[in-house]
C-alpha cells in the first residue's frame, strides 16, 4: 500500500516536472524572441553614426498665409458660436 502511494506521488511529480520543463521552454523562447527584437532595434541605432536628418519639407510664404487665414477663420467661427450661445 505504501509503495503504491509513493509510486503515485513520484509519477505525479515527474508529470509536473515535464509540464514545468515545457512551460519554461516556452517562456525562454518568448524571452529570446522579444530580446532579439529589442536588441536588434537598439543595436541598429547604436551602430549607425550620425544618420543624416531627413529632408524637411518647406512651405512657401503664401502657403503659410493661407493656413494662418484659415485657422483665424476657424477661431472666429468658434468665438461667434460662443457669443451667440451666451446671448441666448
Amino acid at each position: 500500500m505504501a509503495n503504491s502511494i509513493v509510486n503515485t506521488i513520484v509519477d505525479q511529480l515527474q508529470t509536473e516536472r515535464t509540464r514545468l520543463e515545457h512551460e519554461l521552454h516556452r517562456v525562454s523562447a518568448a524571452l529570446s524572441a522579444f530580446g532579439r527584437a529589442y536588441m536588434q532595434g537598439t543595436k541598429a541605432k547604436a551602430q549607425t553614426k550620425a544618420a543624416p536628418a531627413p529632408k524637411r519639407r518647406k512651405i512657401s510664404a503664401a502657403g503659410r498665409k493661407r493656413i494662418a487665414a484659415a485657422q483665424k477663420a476657424r477661431w472666429a467661427k468658434i468665438r461667434a458660436a460662443k457669443k451667440s450661445k451666451s446671448k441666448a
